[in-house]
């Protein structure tokens, strides 16, 4: 998979994570532990695409 590819991978799951935080944080019920764990793995994704894009340069 070329670097290029990856970063659209990458940033395809970053938006997904986004819209999933979205909809957690509508509830009323908000599981705010569940919305910490997203919002940590949205950051991991963005600091990888960061990385890769530093890369491909």
């Amino acid at each position: 998979m070329t670097i290029e590819a990856r970063i659209r991978e990458l940033g395809s799951r970053h938006r997904s994570l986004d819209e999933t935080i979205r909809q957690e944080t509508i509830h009323p019920a908000v599981d705010s532990l569940r919305v910490r764990e997203l919002k940590q793995q949205k950051l991991r994704l963005k600091e990888q695409i960061t990385s890769l894009e530093a890369r491909a340069g």
